[in-house]
């Protein structure tokens, strides 16, 4: 029997490590939900047929049909512009920096419904191969960071494509509704009728989301999303943004991974889902999404231990002079 594939983090992780993954997981749930039912209670989408914004249930209009009316001037129109578009717009971007300059890629790891779907199937493709992403060198020996053993079914292929394409198709369905009335592209879908251009968006759109979370998400997330992108230099712009912070006097420490009873690899880097070393210098972490699953997996190899973990998230003076410096145990999965 395939047995159900249960994060290590949500079972193992001690105290307030354990504490925070499952406030992270929920987090990510209700981010996804809230992401896929916007739509449908007008929180937000812009309607291509009405040509205009929904925000909170009400039209967001620029005001240029007053103008083109002649019912306002250039001057009443550029400022409609200006206080209805530029200033959202950029005090939006403004907040999401700001955040992302002192904290990171929070959104990202916290929050984003494309990185949740990212988590999930390498949970599920670790699984099926034993590797989180088809690049992997080799497989990450099959125990998790408390050193129970993680199981290894090649039957897991026949979960994780099939749900890996529902996923592909749920984001290309959620997509068009943000452009399109939800109640027209739902009602056509349940009729099994939808117009052409429907079909091609959403049978195009699965399409290359499935090829993308099969092949490339990892490589989507650090190189492709401009969200991402831009929360990384905010981040980097900041020498005491928070980071993962590694006890470098109690580098011995990190043997424990390799003990009997441990999981036999660095069990820092073979969790996180960013396929990233968190012991290595900052400009090394750019993509670190501070999902904080390193800490936890540390914490949880070290939880006989009374000086605890290794890593540790720090910010301020601590971020400039604790920042995770070097790989130590000369070891890699």
């Amino acid at each position: 029997m395939i047995e159900a594939p249960v994060s290590w983090h949500t079972k193992s992780a001690p105290g307030k490590a354990g504490a925070i993954q499952h406030g992270r997981l929920w987090a990510q749930i209700g981010f996804f939900v809230l992401f896929v039912v916007a739509p449908v209670f007008d929180i937000f989408r812009y309607d291509l047929t009405q040509g205009h914004a929904i925000i909170l249930g009400l039209d967001w209009h620029l005001g240029l049909d007053d103008f083109f009316a002649g019912r306002i001037t250039a001057t009443e129109a550029g400022i409609n512009i200006l206080l209805r578009l530029f200033l959202p717009l950029l005090g939006g971007a403004a907040i999401f920096l700001a955040i992302a300059w002192r904290w990171g890629r929070l959104y990202c790891g916290w929050l984003c419904p494309h990185f949740s779907v990212v988590e999930t199937i390498n949970r599920l493709m670790r699984h099926a191969s034993g590797k989180q992403s088809l690049w992997d060198r080799k497989p990450v020996p099959p125990k998790n960071p408390d050193g129970s053993a993680f199981v290894v079914d090649a039957r897991w292929w026949l979960v994780t494509l099939p749900l890996t394409v529902l996923f592909a198709a749920l984001w290309a369905i959620v997509l068009i509704t943000y452009l399109l009335p939800p109640a027209e592209v739902y009602g056509n879908l349940l009729a099994l009728a939808p117009t052409r251009n429907q079909a091609l968006f959403i049978g195009v759109g699965t399409l290359v989301l499935t090829l993308e979370f099969i092949f490339a998400r990892h490589l989507f997330c650090r190189f492709g999303c401009a969200v991402g992108l831009f929360q990384s230099l905010a981040w980097m712009g900041n020498r005491g943004a928070m980071v993962i912070g590694f006890q470098r006097r109690r580098a011995a420490d990190c043997n424990s991974c390799y003990t009997a009873d441990g999981p036999g690899y660095a069990a820092c880097e073979g969790v996180c889902p960013m396929r990233l070393r968190p012991r290595v210098p900052k400009h090394q972490m750019f993509t670190c999404t501070q999902c904080g699953q390193c800490i936890a997996a540390c914490a949880t190899v070290q939880r006989d231990s009374p000086k605890g973990t290794l890593l540790a998230w720090v910010e301020h003076e601590a971020a400039q002079q604790n920042e995770a410096q070097v790989s130590l145990t000369g070891k890699r999965d």
